[in-house]
């Protein structure tokens, strides 16, 4: 088993240096190593037990309805502080550096790519660290929600008294155009798609893949994924694992 895994990661380290255009299309799995848990593995979220089901409190009907609870829920599973990047980030930062990686996209809302050192990151589903007024669009970090839990409304509020929303992409919200679009040109003229850490079944993160036009793409995942068919490389292994191995 070890000397299979050593083989492949060779097979990477190979495909890795006959590339020049690199895509990372990357998922929970990037970041759990940094200690924040995924939404659907037996250990994450979806897992939990809350008053209602995750996917009904991240949707955008419900923070209308009853933003007090999504805040309450938010606070306490979608915050996650002082984490910092795993390996992953860090390798992936480093063959950007190199000129060899174009584009990471994520859909992550960690921030830790751009910890990392990334400098062209696709967020396709937001970020926690920015978060803007709805009445005046005043921009406040991370820690203004977080503290939110001592007001006494239970509710990030901003001065002119609005409520501060995350920049996040609840259910029921469209992806930002602008980050799809140079998502699809960033993957549409790769070389090769490493696909890491992401089950592929969040749509419409997930068909964005289709736009990939070029010679390899390799899937690093514990889980087998319904694209494990159409890649030329299939690693069923920890991300960290693969690229503590690799050399930029």
């Amino acid at each position: 088993m070890e000397q299979e895994f050593a083989e492949k990661v060779k097979e990477l380290q190979s495909i890795i240096e006959e590339s020049s255009k690199i895509v990372f299309f990357g998922g929970a799995g990037v970041s759990t190593e940094s200690g924040i848990p995924d939404f659907r593995s037996q250990d994450g979220l979806y897992q939990q037990q809350w008053k209602y089901p995750p996917e009904t409190i991240i949707s955008r009907s419900f923070f209308d309805h009853d933003p007090k609870e999504f805040y309450r829920f938010y606070r306490a599973k979608l915050i996650v502080k002082d984490v910092k990047p795993n390996i992953t980030h860090k390798k992936l930062a480093e063959l950007e550096a190199a000129g060899k990686l174009t584009a990471v996209v994520t859909q992550n809302i960690d921030g830790l790519h751009q910890l990392a050192g990334s400098k062209t990151v696709y967020e396709l589903h937001g970020s926690t660290l920015r978060n803007n007024c709805m009445k005046c669009g005043k921009f406040y970090g991370i820690d203004h929600i977080a503290d939110s839990e001592n007001a006494e409304s239970k509710l990030p509020l901003c001065e002119c008294g609005g409520l501060v929303k995350p920049d996040v992409v609840l259910y029921e919200e469209g992806l930002d155009d602008n980050v799809v679009n140079g998502a699809i040109q960033a993957i549409s003229e790769a070389d090769t798609l490493i696909i890491g850490g992401t089950s592929l079944v969040v749509y419409p993160a997930a068909g964005l893949i289709r736009y990939f036009k070029g010679n390899k793409i390799v899937l690093i995942n514990k889980s087998e994924t319904q694209a494990d068919s159409m890649a030329d490389l299939v690693i069923h292994d920890s991300l960290g694992k693969v690229f503590e191995n690799i050399k930029v």
